[in-house]
């Protein structure tokens, strides 16, 4: 069956590959085209080579269940791309630069001498009440300053095509991996695609990676040893911790395999002994990283691991603590951050958001229900929230009782109607909506992927884009030239 853009229903939403009147975006005509020239049911046959071979590759996810199961399951791709012109992409890139610089300037200003709440733009109250502030981490200064040496923004396009930042995740932030398989995947089902256009690379993340945390290591270091730090296999992300050491080629460790030594060194396990590590890129929530530190229950950390990395004797990516930023309700303040940090306007602007901690908001808030997006302030993955214009009486009923008993707890955004893009649903294309979730490495200086992980919400008209709740994921192509 033959695609005609024409009569693709690219409206009333932005689309991310069509325009108006069924006319390609900038930098998205050689792919238009040659999508149209294949067909829908050619489409199909390299759809079903896609998810041949994420199953033959392995790649898969976890998905929990409430009676505390979960299972794996392949990981879901659809061969349409995405696609962003390279030189809006440069104006993007530039803006997640900015802000890594302003969030990491802010969580060592937090730990250290709290410059932006004595000068009135941060109020220490909502510091006061922050889940993810560590008072073990006042007073330490990590290598460079920098304590979120990985993040990941995600990003979303309104109906006018504005980029606006959606949040951002700065504790142990996944999905790169799945972006770099995906790109592999890709390349395998639409090999003419990568010979006829100038598709930015993303393959060069884990050299990245592995090269930004090679430079924070104790100084005098020559040649630093380098681990990943995994919660272990039951972990929904293990797929990714394992992914990530094998392409750096470090180790992946588990708790049980490190341990520290009087002189607050930190050892791995090896099967010719003891072995020092420099470097630990971890992938374990705060709260059970050292049993000394934190949680006194926890099986998963390193008991002594907070001495060694206050001591300077080990570097942690990304560093306790950096999670006093991963909160909805300091990301409302990301741009004043930058204004008072960098002294510049922000590039990339919020979703518009209203504060629940604030009594006049909250008000707002509580009366609007039924028009708002109501999120508690450190969830994430989609739960907990409220989508007003699909709530009944009765949920809103309960969110107002939530609100009301915890209002620093949440904050309120309009609905946006995230942009779109076409999506292969049986034998034809449909819009379906879309965000993207680009990686930023903080260290020596400050790199952003060329594109990033773009999620999409497979069921028609749905906003909920997170593979644990039926969504799914494409290649982001960012495409240099206007062919």
């Amino acid at each position: 069956m033959a695609i005609s853009w024409h009569d693709y229903p690219a409206e009333p939403h932005f689309d991310e590959l069509i325009g108006p009147g069924g006319v390609p975006r900038e930098g998205a005509r050689a792919v238009a085209r040659h999508l149209e020239q294949l067909g829908s049911q050619e489409l199909a046959v390299r759809q079903k080579a896609a998810e041949a071979a994420v199953k033959g590759m392995g790649i898969t996810f976890t998905v929990y269940h409430e009676a505390g199961g979960s299972i794996d399951r392949s990981w879901p791709l659809d061969v349409i791309p995405r696609v962003i012109d390279a030189k809006e992409w440069r104006g993007i890139e530039a803006g997640l630069r900015q802000r890594a610089m302003a969030l990491n300037k802010f969580i060592d200003d937090i730990y250290h001498d709290q410059r932006i709440v004595r000068d009135g733009i941060f109020p220490l109250e909502y510091l006061a009440d922050s889940v993810n502030f560590r008072k073990q981490c006042v007073g330490i200064s990590p290598p460079l300053g920098v304590w979120a040496h990985v993040c990941g923004s995600d990003l979303v396009r309104g109906g006018d095509g504005t980029m606006y930042v959606l949040e951002d995740n700065l504790r142990v932030p996944s999905g790169v991996s799945y972006m770099l398989e995906n790109r592999q995947v890709i390349k395998r089902v639409f090999p003419e695609l990568f010979e006829e256009n100038t598709i930015l690379p993303v393959d060069d993340y884990p050299s990245q990676l592995y090269d930004m945390l090679r430079a924070i290591a104790p100084p005098g270091v020559e040649r630093p040893e380098v681990v990943v730090l995994t919660p272990g296999i039951y972990n929904s992300a293990y797929f990714e911790h394992a992914y990530l050491a094998q392409q750096m080629g470090c180790e992946l460790v588990e708790g049980r395999d490190l341990a520290v030594d009087e002189e607050d060194f930190v050892f791995m396990r090896t099967i010719d002994g003891w072995s020092k590590v420099d470097v630990i890129y971890r992938r374990i929530d705060d709260l059970f990283l050292d049993p000394e530190a934190f949680r006194a229950d926890s099986t998963l950390g390193v008991p002594g691991l907070m001495r060694a990395w206050r001591a300077g004797k080990v570097a942690l990516a990304n560093a306790p603590g950096a999670g006093v930023a991963d909160d909805k309700l300091v990301y409302t303040f990301v741009p004043a951050m930058i204004k008072y940090y960098l002294g510049e306007e922000a590039i990339l602007p919020n979703v518009p958001s209203f504060l629940c901690a604030d009594p006049k908001q909250r008000e707002y808030v509580l009366a609007n229900l039924a028009n708002l997006v109501v999120k508690p302030t450190n969830e994430s993955g989609g739960y907990g929230m409220l989508m007003g214009p699909k709530s009944t009486e009765a949920e809103r009923k309960e969110f107002a009782g939530l609100v009301r008993g915890n209002p620093r707890n949440y904050i309120a955004q309009p609905v946006v109607q995230i942009s779109t893009t076409p999506t292969l649903i049986d034998d034809h294309l449909e819009p379906r909506h879309v965000d993207l979730r680009p990686f930023i490495l903080s260290g020596a200086d400050v790199q952003v992927t060329t594109g990033g992980l773009t999620r999409v919400a497979m069921r028609k008209g749905s906003l909920v884009v997170n593979s644990s709740q039926g969504g799914g994921s494409k290649d982001t192509w960012i495409v240099d030239g206007t062919s």
